[in-house]
């Protein structure tokens, strides 16, 4: 399989038609079919298709939350 890598050649382009076809072949043979080093040797939608292992509950680690300290109030009057 050839790799259709933009950055190979320059590609002059008739009309935005034909740009647009080209462009999104290489987006699909990018992300459907060329396998990435860092992905361990798969492609990005099969990584993004894979279930996640478990759902993550902010409130589980709520102290690992990014967020300011809030002061605490006294409704003791």
């Amino acid at each position: 399989m050839q790799c259709p890598a933009p950055l190979t050649y320059v590609k002059g382009y008739a009309d935005g038609r034909e740009a647009k076809a080209g462009i999104a072949a290489w987006i699909e043979f990018y992300n459907e079919q060329r396998l990435h080093q860092a992905l361990c040797y798969r492609t990005p939608m099969a990584v993004w298709r894979e279930p996640t292992a478990a759902a993550v509950d902010m409130m589980d680690n709520a102290t690992a939350l990014t967020t300011c300290p809030q002061q605490t109030t006294s409704l003791a009057a």
